[in-house]
């Protein structure tokens, strides 16, 4: 009778009462309650205390366990709770690394994971000043006169109709309609030329019957006033991708001369001045070749066992500096699912590399804040593989026509644009969800990517965009398609000024 009453004062009290609350309070009477302050009945419960001193968006943490009570199962939640650690004594401050459990995917996970990307555009695109009379296709159909209006829609098909222009079929959650973008408005028809199935896009325009005629089309894209962030240490921060180890291409001297430059051992005063300076070292995916990745491949494995490939990895990166932290995420020839967001290496294969102190492992997509102090907010480091790459330099007329793999910087200004990591449906496998990792909510310092074995590095918007190198030589695949590697070339970001070098170790650089 007693928790009754309890109950019934707690809930005067305003105090959420929770099952959880209740065992706490076994074996305490109401009298003694009662002589509480209101500040002393504030509770928490077992989530809330592995929480306390970091710094988590409690919205986000109320909306997951909002989807655990409505859905039932308490993975969701407890996996937000985890992916938002900070390694102590360490600068290196993982904002986001997607780590949910398996689960049965529904058809409804797919419309929830649509739904999902384009409320998150929506909002990136409302804050455009350009746009203005913003409507909604249903309402767009009730109108009798021409006006100028705003939309904003997902592309659901583009197509050249016999005139030269261009017809592109836009959908919201109320409807759909068609957009044409006349050719004799050359800059805008060049811009919509590289409009791609699935994007997001803001429309300005003349509304007509069931259409409008496009004036200007705009994307989420990175803000203009994206600030240019330094430090004012002398600090550095490498990058390194596809090392390919346990593959009979693999290039072991090259990466042993790397090693031996992290350690000072080579390299003139200068270089050994940088080497010593260097304090993050980030690793985007296809640490090892693989086992099964594609057919035959086991004639061309130097180490066909997938763990021993994980722990020659773990051996080689066990020689970079203990000082220097390095962050690993991985990428289509790690032993994981090729779906996107992958989560971090499993422990099962890559127990080794766990095992190393320095050591942090993320997802496929995973942002990254480095070299935060009292002072200083720190770098945002946004880490990409780059699987989707190699369906935009095939499908993007301005990417393939202005170098396509040997421009990986045009690739990664395409998607910053975009705001997404893989905007088209067929450009990469994904995991349905209700929520969309892959868009790019929050923008980077540095943008870094791999998979197209090419070194590039520019700066679009004051994001840095670096496209890592690998550490293999060409395979016969890559022989057949023409596809030119540049292996051993390690970018490196001076984090005082934001200039990038591209250091070369192959043997005849």
């Amino acid at each position: 009778m007693e928790k009754k009453e309890i109950v019934s004062y707690l809930m005067e009290k305003d105090v959420l009462v929770s099952p959880e609350l209740l065992e706490k309070l076994e074996n305490v009477s109401l009298d003694q309650i009662k002589n509480l302050s209101d500040e002393e009945l504030l509770v928490y419960g077992k989530d809330a205390e592995q929480l306390i001193g970091q710094n988590l968006e409690w919205k986000e943490i109320d909306k997951s366990k909002s989807i655990l009570e409505k859905e039932g199962g308490e993975k969701d939640y407890t996996s937000y709770v985890q992916k938002k650690e900070v390694k102590s004594n360490s600068q290196v401050n993982v904002k986001f690394s997607y780590n949910l459990e398996p689960k049965k995917r529904k058809l409804k996970d797919f419309v929830d994971l649509f739904n999902a990307r384009y409320a998150s555009m929506e909002k990136l695109l409302s804050k455009r000043m350009e746009i203005s009379n913003l409507t909604s296709i249903s309402r767009l159909k009730n109108k009798k006169d021409r006006d100028n209006v705003s939309l904003i829609a997902m592309v659901s098909e583009k197509r050249t109709t016999k005139n030269g222009n261009l017809m592109i079929v836009v959908e919201d959650p109320t409807g759909t309609t068609n957009v044409l973008v006349n050719k004799n408005k050359p800059e805008l028809f060049n811009e919509a030329k590289d409009i791609v199935l699935d994007e997001v896009i803001a429309v300005n325009g003349v509304s007509g019957d069931n259409i409008i005629f496009a004036n200007t089309v705009l994307w989420p894209e990175v803000p203009l006033t994206k600030e240019l962030k330094k430090i004012d240490e002398e600090v550095y921060a490498v990058f390194l991708s596809d090392l390919h180890i346990g593959s009979t291409n693999f290039l072991p001297k090259d990466f042993d001369k790397f090693l031996s430059w992290m350690n000072g051992e080579v390299g003139n005063d200068t270089q050994k001045a940088v080497a010593s300076k260097i304090k993050y070292a980030f690793i985007v995916g296809d640490l090892v070749d693989g086992c099964g990745i594609y057919p035959g491949q086991d004639e061309e494995l130097s180490i066909k066992d997938i763990n021993e490939q994980y722990n020659e990895c773990a051996r080689l990166l066990k020689k970079i500096p203990g000082h220097v932290e390095i962050i690993v995420c991985p990428g289509n020839h790690d032993a994981m699912r090729i779906a996107e967001p992958q989560p971090p290496l499993y422990k099962d294969f890559a127990g080794q590399l766990y095992d190393l102190p320095n050591v942090t492992m993320v997802s496929n997509p995973a942002m990254i804040n480095i070299h935060a102090s009292e002072n200083f907010s720190g770098f945002d480091v946004l880490m990409y593989h780059g699987y989707s790459f190699d369906y935009f330099v095939a499908n993007v007329d301005s990417i393939r026509n202005k170098g396509g793999y040997d421009r990986g910087d045009l690739i990664m200004k395409f998607l910053l644009k975009r705001r997404h990591l893989a905007p088209t449906h067929t450009s990469t496998l994904y995991l349905p969800q209700n929520e969309d990792a892959l868009v790019i909510n929050d923008i980077p310092d540095i943008f870094v990517t791999g998979h197209i074995h090419k070194s590039i590095a520019a700066n679009y918007r004051n994001v840095t965009l670096i496209s890592g190198s690998c550490w293999q030589s060409k395979t016969d695949f890559q022989e057949k398609v023409g596809h030119n590697p540049e292996p051993s070339r390690v970018p490196i970001v001076n984090l005082k000024t934001r200039k990038v070098k591209i250091l070369r170790f192959g043997g005849n650089e």
